[in-house]
């Protein structure tokens, strides 16, 4: 339940449309929902203005499914992260609507229109090979109400590339940076434009890369000023950040 559902439940008692009974029945799981494997977190668009994240790894298809029809019953927004073939394929039988972004490996089902906010958000990476990660802050950050810039592929081993595109990252209010190897984007990024960069390192990399551990130093260690660090691969928590930084009013 969120903020415009609970107030249009407390005017249908004032108004006489609905009875104390009917909305102490709705009210019942306005905490959270246990459905067996999982305790379903209802009010937490209440507290923080946004919905309950399924995040699919180590949960089967089933689960997964289970969670959405739950949520689908208090008329909700749903989206599931680090979501397979599988999962989407098993929700999709039970709710056809459903939408799956197959890059960001993300389902979305949208049962509430979302208004735009009027600033946004821009998406870079280094490489194509960090799209994954890229597409998962950019799918995170619009399905919340962001309009989205991406630009993809003007890492530093091609700068002309980043110089000949930074006006255009540059007009959002705040930029998510992906970036693997050693990480070095953010920085240079950080330095060109006066708004928050959220860095996301990636595990795209050879030896010495760790499985990304270079590139989150390299970031962690940034000598530009307004930068930073989400966790390796962390697309949907620089995307849920960058949102929540271009809502503040």
């Amino acid at each position: 339940m969120d903020t415009q559902s609970l107030e249009q439940l407390l005017l249908g008692i004032q108004e006489h449309r609905l009875s104390v009974e009917e909305a102490v029945e709705q009210l019942k799981h306005i905490s959270y929902q246990d459905i067996g494997h999982t305790k379903i977190d209802n009010h937490r668009q209440i507290r923080t203005g946004y919905p309950e994240v399924i995040y699919c790894a180590g949960k089967t298809p089933s689960q997964v499914r289970d969670i959405f029809e739950a949520m689908l019953e208090k008329d909700q927004n749903v989206i599931a992260t680090r979501a397979g073939e599988d999962i989407y394929e098993a929700v999709a039988a039970a709710i056809p609507e459903v939408e799956y972004h197959s890059t960001a490996r993300i389902v979305t089902l949208t049962r509430k229109e979302i208004p735009l906010v009027s600033t946004s958000i821009s998406v870079v990476t280094a490489g194509t090979s960090d799209m994954p990660v890229a597409e998962e802050a950019a799918v995170t950050a619009g399905f919340f109400g962001n309009p989205v810039k991406r630009f993809y592929d003007v890492g530093v081993a091609g700068i002309h590339r980043l110089q000949k595109n930074i006006a255009d990252i540059a007009r959002a209010r705040v930029v998510v940076v992906i970036a693997g190897m050693e990480g070095a984007l953010p920085s240079v990024v950080g330095g060109l434009v006066d708004v928050p960069v959220i860095a996301v390192p990636t595990s795209i990399g050879y030896g010495a890369n760790f499985q990304g551990l270079s590139a989150l130093l390299g970031m962690l260690t940034s000598c530009a000023s307004g930068v930073s660090v989400v966790n390796i691969d962390n697309g949907f928590g620089a995307g849920y950040m960058a949102s929540m930084i271009n809502q503040v009013k």
